[in-house]
């Protein structure tokens, strides 16, 4: 049997991680300013999270939502506290399209609607209606299609309005990201937020955050919505949240009530996601990573912003894009295969960094040296 060859491959293959590094079958170490995709949020190989996965699988690595998991009531306690969403309600998954799809879901059960408002740029997954809301037609089959969602302009507060006043009592949620990812790393404006927020209010319609990349500190606030000074109704997260280990939950405001049934989940919650996720937030928190994130992330983005040759610098914290002209396209593919740094992109011509919420000051410059070399 072949693999389904669907993703485009670097010729890597990476055989040890530690930090903020990697290396190569052949010895060669990188500097990963990628994280797998913002996945690695405390760096590979965390010694902490190793000993928290390595003893609950020596206690017990699996049974099913089916009895009681007090790792699971550790996790949404200590959720809460470094979220600053204490009374929030836990429901944990394994994705973020898994996360998003049930956010959606759990918002036509509220109010009993069918229609959804996302925005161009967006990205929410690749499952039924998680990849309905995506704003990419080649990746939405012809079984996802649905009438049921309305694109708007991103940052258009008019055109979110006007839909309002339109079809306000038709509407079941609005989902955004609060920055962009594979959209190309922009961020939704406070003033779109707070619109969100006073329309979803108004119209009993729900206001899903998607922190599934720009979330868990990545930006310098726990969910990179937080600097708007209005709070979601349902905040979808995945990535990050596991530092590699596939977790992923939606975190539901107290309006919410649940019933038997309403949400489920084979794997969703297990021993081993629950280790992973709580040293992920412990390690976050002793560590003081989301602050470092800010940090690093404004010396970044700083520094950026000096080189004539850049088109514009975007992001917040260590999330974070550069965009370039054209003719200095290959830029990404150098710092890869020239300067061994790995960094993520946007269609058509933007570097996302993505690095572990640990980055240091030496690393970074290190990204800033190579990567002046080779706009020059």
């Amino acid at each position: 049997m072949n693999l389904f060859d669907v993703y485009p491959l670097n010729d890597i293959e990476i055989t040890k991680a530690a930090g903020s590094n990697v290396w190569a079958a052949n010895g060669q170490q990188y500097l990963d300013l990628y994280g797998g995709h913002a996945v690695i949020s405390i760096g590979h190989t965390n010694p902490h999270y190793v000993n928290r996965l390595t003893d609950q699988l020596n206690k017990v690595g699996f049974y099913s939502n089916s009895v009681k998991i007090p790792l699971q009531v550790q996790l949404a306690a200590k959720l809460g506290e470094v979220s600053g969403k204490k009374d929030f309600q836990l429901f944990l998954c394994n994705s973020g399209a898994e996360a998003n799809e049930n956010a959606l879901k759990l918002a036509s059960f509220y109010n009993g609607r069918k229609k959804v408002i996302a925005f161009t740029g967006a990205f929410h997954g690749r499952t039924s209606l998680a990849v309905a809301v995506t704003d990419n037609p080649k990746i939405v089959a012809p079984v996802n299609q649905t009438e049921n969602v309305i694109f708007l302009p991103f940052n258009n507060e008019v055109a979110l309005e006007e839909t309002f006043k339109a079809q306000g009592n038709e509407i079941s949620a609005v989902i955004i990201e609060g920055i962009q990812g594979v959209g190309g790393i922009k961020e939704a404006s406070k003033s779109f937020l707070q619109k969100i927020r006073s329309l979803c209010d108004e119209y009993n319609a729900v206001y899903i955050a998607d922190s599934v990349q720009c979330g868990y500190g990545r930006t310098g606030s726990f969910y990179s919505h937080d600097y708007s000074g209005v709070e979601a109704d349902v905040y979808s997260m995945a990535k990050g949240m596991g530092n590699g280990f596939p977790v992923a939950g939606i975190s539901i405001a107290p309006k919410f009530k649940p019933w038997h049934g309403e949400l489920g989940t084979t794997f969703g919650g297990n021993h081993l996601a629950c280790a992973a996720a709580l040293a992920v937030l412990e390690v976050m928190e002793k560590d003081n990573l989301i602050k470092n994130a800010e940090e690093v992330g404004n010396y970044l983005i700083a520094e950026l912003k000096k080189f004539d040759q850049v088109v514009e610098v975007r992001g917040r914290g260590l999330m974070i894009g550069i965009e370039l002209p054209a003719e200095l396209a290959h830029v990404k593919k150098e710092l890869l295969f020239t300067h061994h740094i790995f960094t993520g992109e946007a269609k058509p011509n933007v570097i996302r960094l993505l690095p572990a919420l640990n980055l240091t000051k030496v690393h970074a410059d290190e990204f800033l040296a190579a990567f002046g070399k080779l706009v020059k």
